[in-house]
């Protein structure tokens, strides 16, 4: 039996004021980390971030294209592993764009996970915004008009709007 779809994301600690600083670090090029956590019913508790490269190939399209080292996402799993954790999933940057799934992300992600993007926008919106990314058939992967939408989260504690450079420190 699968476990049902989150609905909402919570960050402990200063896990947000990393999150930001690691994928603004990375600007004009998209950052990324994983999500390092538990889940928790129906939430999604982020406890860790665990920085990572953007390796994505060729280097001039990373301001719009990520991806994560094979490498550094096994080490990430087996220290979890050791910790009774998981990776929950993956953040990444849109330095250039709002803070949706691009037919990219989608095409590329293999659910189901945990997608939480930042813009670099200033937008009335949300800067942050988490997503569910459900499990699609195998065949339609590649498809992104035949996979399923992904599912908006509730990031609680009113973190989806918050700034790296206005965090209260």
């Amino acid at each position: 039996m699968r476990a049902p779809t989150p609905e909402r994301l919570q960050f402990d600690g200063h896990c947000l004021i990393v999150l930001e600083r690691t994928l603004l670090v990375a600007e004009p090029e998209e950052g990324c980390a994983l999500l390092l956590g538990a889940r928790d019913g129906s939430t999604l508790r982020v406890q860790w971030i665990w920085p990572c490269r953007n390796v994505w190939q060729p280097t001039q399209e990373r301001p719009q294209r990520f991806s994560l080292d094979p490498r550094e996402q096994l080490l990430a799993q087996r220290w979890c592993r050791s910790r009774g954790l998981t990776v929950l999933g993956a953040a990444h940057s849109h330095p250039s764009s709002e803070a949706v799934p691009s037919r990219t992300d989608r095409a590329l992600c293999v659910g189901p996970t945990l997608m939480l993007i930042r813009s670099g926008l200033l937008l009335e919106g949300a800067a942050l915004r988490a997503w569910w990314i459900p499990d699609a058939d195998p065949d339609a992967a590649h498809d992104c008009d035949a996979l399923p939408p992904p599912i908006e989260l509730l990031i609680s504690g009113g973190a989806a709007t918050a700034r790296a450079g206005h965090l209260g420190e």
